[in-house]
């Protein structure tokens, strides 16, 4: 009894990315703001941005990598990302018919305190992830034909792509803070912050299945269905922003 006892024992899977996490969310959110906005000092904010963003996407690639990748090359399969897809779809779902509902009731819209939302930049940010899908898709049929160091190369291409988006948004609601419509200003500023900044937090996911991809593939390691699913994850994101952009830029 105490051998079968022994074999059946459970075993505790430890792993050190959810702590990694941690750390960047503090750096990022709490430090970063106190140093700001409480402090003012914007010097040691940036640096705890600095110190908090490459901890942050650590660790979701650390963490990615574990979960689908999984141990031997396996993992999440395509078919499992594409349930994923569908709740992450259904959260997105939600909040653009919030907005709906806020925007079809509403007397006045934009309500008071609102500010004129650019028009040319979200074009921009559009061609840039649109851009970024066919360099991934151009990344896989490499793949296919067994031309790693080409994967590579427009897998770094997708992830410039990536970069710069994120890059330009953060750059947009910097603007958007200085003029003083921040996400308390009024419903139209919560919904546009909440939905822009919930597909940001996407892309940023998105970019860490990448390095989770990039990392191995260096050491010439590479999953083909890991490339798979993470590639399917990236198109979700590409899609979704069509229906971000539509509605909290141009309607």
């Amino acid at each position: 009894m105490t051998e079968h006892a022994a074999v059946h024992e459970p075993e505790w899977e430890v792993s050190p990315w959810p702590l990694v996490i941690s750390l960047g969310i503090l750096f990022l959110v709490p430090l970063a703001f106190a140093f700001n906005f409480v402090y003012h000092q914007s010097m040691w904010a940036i640096l705890c941005v600095g110190v908090g963003v490459p901890l942050i996407i650590a660790g979701i690639a650390g963490w990615i990598s574990e979960a689908i990748g999984g141990e031997h090359g396996l993992g999440l399969s395509p078919p499992a990302m594409g349930w994923f897809i569908l709740a992450e779809a259904m959260i997105f779902v939600s909040f653009i018919a919030s907005y709906w509902y806020m925007r079809l009731r509403a007397p006045v819209w934009p309500p008071e305190g609102s500010v004129d939302l650019p028009t040319v930049m979200p074009l921009i940010m559009t061609f840039i992830l649109v851009s970024s899908s066919f360099t991934m898709h151009f990344g896989e049929e490499r793949l296919e034909q067994n031309d790693n160091a080409g994967f590579l190369k427009w897998l770094l291409i997708t992830m410039v792509l990536g970069v710069s988006f994120l890059c330009i948004s953060v750059y947009e609601w910097t603007h958007l803070f200085h003029e003083g419509f921040t996400p308390a200003t009024n419903v139209y500023s919560t919904a546009f912050f909440t939905i822009t900044g919930f597909h940001g937090a996407h892309v940023a996911v998105g970019l860490s299945i990448f390095v989770a991809m990039l990392v191995p593939a260096l050491m010439g390691k590479i999953n083909h269905s890991f490339v798979k699913t993470g590639s399917l994850y990236w198109h979700f994101v590409d899609i979704i922003w069509f229906f971000v952009v539509s509605q909290v830029y141009y309607w």
